[in-house]
């Protein structure tokens, strides 16, 4: 009787035994405003599933969801998400009335039907005009009319309520003490315009690291910490991937990445098209070109690693060898991608559409698309030594069959 292949003993595992293989499983969250509560259902079926990952790395709305998840014991996770989720998409002063007649007749309609656009549509132009609950609030003075440098001067909305909100559903006391769990936020350092990255593994954590992560301009004013002042990091790179990938030491690693904007999409037809389309692509990051590049850079590490184990004793001295050391890894990492997969009602304001009903497609929709990568566990068998890296994504590749770079 033949012995089965790696292939079917992971399809015959439970997902949850194969991300304990890794060394380390890590969720990777893309920077997306109000697309964000699909990166909730993907963790929602993750947690089903008895799969804990123990870093999370987000950027912008990822950095807020990645908190919450870093901030909270795995038991109440899903419940803090929905808490905080159910809590900013609540409209604020005019607007709320108006989304609750909306929301009402939208109730006898099909899901399809046309007026879900002008719906979504009229959510965002609220939060424009009113703000978010427990989020944001429009400056009830221009900030044309100072020069002063100071926040009022430099955005056009007060994000004070989201530092209460985020002291509400964040422990950042655990984040700080719990060495078991990592959490790793990026923002832009305004006047060198780099990337820098706040980790858990290296500094404590506050809330403004969080706030800066998705401090948006113009919308948001630069937050200060320690006498530097920073912006959301998507303005440099919208995708946290490289900051994990290129950690010391290696590690085996699983990856989740969830990202909020598709690099792919159809030719523009309207103007409305060409802006959201702009936006998409924008925002992506060049998500599989980050990617690609990695596998690249793994490939040479193998390749270097074998040259130096064929050289004899004492070809190298001890200093190069220490220097050579971080590249000659035989680590290995395995990359689950999900990109939400965009509504045909949802328009170039769907990163600022934030409404209870469009919250909740985004949520479903993520659950759903984890549930049908769980549903192929030898997406998360571990790749073998020689390969390296290895890619899945259920969307672009089916649901047959993975890709290994």
């Amino acid at each position: 009787m033949r012995a089965p292949t790696a292939a079917q003993e992971a399809a015959a595992a439970s997902p949850a035994r194969l991300a304990q293989a890794y060394e380390s499983v890590a969720l990777v969250l893309q920077g997306g405003g109000a697309l964000g509560s699909y990166q909730c259902g993907v963790y929602e079926a993750l947690h089903a599933a008895g799969i804990q990952p123990r870093w999370f790395a987000g950027t912008s709305i990822g950095a807020i969801n990645a908190a919450i998840l870093a901030g909270n014991e795995p038991a109440r996770r899903v419940e803090r998400l929905r808490g905080f989720w159910e809590l900013i998409c609540q409209p604020l002063g005019l607007a709320a009335p108006v989304a609750h007649a909306v929301r009402a007749l939208l109730g006898w309609l099909p899901p399809a039907h046309a007026l879900d656009a002008w719906a979504n549509s009229l959510g965002a132009l609220g939060a424009l005009a009113f703000g978010q609950q427990g989020f944001f609030r429009p400056r009830a003075v221009s900030p044309f009319l100072y020069e002063d440098a100071s926040a009022q001067a430099t955005s056009f909305y007060d994000v004070t309520p989201l530092r209460h909100t985020l002291e509400r559903f964040v422990d950042f006391e655990r984040i700080n003490r719990d060495r078991s769990v990592r959490l790793a936020v990026g923002a832009t350092h305004v006047t060198s315009g780099n990337l820098r990255w706040f980790d858990s593994a290296r500094e404590a954590i506050r809330p403004e690291h969080v706030m800066a992560s998705g401090a948006l301009p113009p919308a948001f004013a630069a937050v200060e910490i320690d006498g530097e002042h920073y912006w959301d990091g998507g303005l440099v790179s919208n995708t946290p991937l490289d900051h994990v990938l290129t950690d010391q030491p290696r590690r085996d690693s699983l990856v989740f990445q969830v990202d909020l904007w598709s690099a792919r999409g159809e030719l523009p037809r309207t103007m409305m098209d060409v802006f959201e389309r702009q936006k998409d692509i924008q925002y992506s990051s060049r998500t599989r070109f980050g990617t690609d590049h990695i596998a690249h850079l793994h490939k040479l590490h193998h390749a270097l690693r074998d040259l130096v184990a064929a050289l004899p004793p004492g070809r190298i001295d001890a200093r190069l060898r220490r220097a050579l050391q971080p590249l000659v890894s035989d680590r290995v990492f395995n990359i689950v991608h999900l990109i939400y997969q965009s509504k045909p009602f949802e328009t170039q304001f769907k990163d600022y559409a934030f409404g209870l009903g469009t919250m909740r497609g985004h949520w479903a929709a993520g659950l759903l698309d984890m549930q049908h990568t769980l549903a192929h566990p030898e997406f998360l068998a571990m790749p073998a030594r020689a390969v390296g890296i290895a890619t899945h994504d259920v969307h672009r590749l089916g649901a047959t069959r993975a890709s290994a770079s």
